[in-house]
């Protein structure tokens, strides 16, 4: 069942040009957008041109992170003149520790399934310390992309067009958003919609923004930081050493489990239980 803001009535057109523009579902994408990007570029140009490396350790991720949330309230208030609820984690603490724990869930099985197939072997490890690196900037990573895909287009996309078109839409553009990525193959990029989809599932369970960002944060994380194989082609900094073998197709090469058949499978079985228990409008 779809739900779809009506066209704007003949008495709407008589108002003003700013108030019109403010509505326009296309205007809200692109100023949603731009206050959600321009914090985080901005936060992190300054930092890199003004900080020495070592005095950057973490901190300009949670900055960012932080400025992205705050852009996206800005928007928020400005042009939706309300409060922006979805984004408050007040309350919310649930959510996050529930899709932290789908995520870990999601990467745990895909693991095991890799490692029974002999697709994947632990060869060692490394400092424990190394778990630490990658929590700022997956944290940043996840809030910035669930804020874009999610409270930004999906929610303005199925508030004008319907829950259909912005599943639809939003699967499509994370996909292709992910194309420039290294070593990203067809399975990658089928993988990474399966992914958005799940991600949009997760928004529509709660209408909510903190469990598909504990869902993405988890997923990126304990691949990156904790299991060592790269995420989305960026090569991973984890504790574990591991070693992929077999085909492409199962393994994901150097791109990463994101692009393997196992992961397919199972974001499906998880995006469709999601889909089927989702609040729709």
């Amino acid at each position: 069942m779809q739900h779809a803001i009506p066209a704007a009535t003949a008495a709407g057109s008589t108002l003003p040009l700013r108030t019109r523009l403010a509505r326009n579902p296309l205007v809200r994408i692109v100023a949603g957008i731009a206050c959600v990007l321009l914090p985080l570029l901005l936060t992190m140009a300054l930092a890199q041109g003004l900080v020495a490396k070592e005095w950057r350790l973490g901190w300009p991720y949670l900055l960012a992170a932080a400025l992205c949330l705050g852009g996206y309230n800005f928007y928020v208030r400005r042009f939706e003149q309300r409060a922006a609820q979805e984004a408050a984690l007040a309350g919310r603490i649930p959510d996050l520790l529930r899709g932290l724990g789908i995520g870990a869930a999601l990467s745990m099985a895909v693991t095991g399934v890799l490692m029974a197939a002999g697709a994947l072997a632990v060869s060692g490890s490394a400092s424990f310390a190394l778990v630490l690196k990658p929590l700022p900037e997956q944290a940043m990573v996840a809030i910035m992309e669930e804020l874009l895909f999610r409270a930004v287009l999906f929610r303005v996309t199925e508030e004008r067009w319907g829950t259909r078109t912005a599943l639809v839409a939003n699967v499509l553009l994370f996909a292709l958003a992910h194309l420039p990525n290294e070593h990203v193959t067809a399975l990658a990029v089928l993988n990474t919609g399966i992914a958005g989809l799940g991600f949009c599932a997760a928004w529509m369970l709660t209408r909510s923004l903190w469990l598909p960002v504990g869902m993405h944060f988890a997923w990126n994380y304990l691949f990156d930081g904790v299991i060592g194989v790269p995420v989305s082609g960026h090569a991973a900094r984890g504790w574990l050493q591991v070693q992929m073998s077999g085909p492409e197709w199962l393994s994901g090469g150097a791109y990463g489990v994101e692009a393997s058949l196992a992961t397919l499978l199972l974001w499906a079985v998880a995006a469709a239980w999601m889909l089927r228990n989702a609040k729709r409008p």
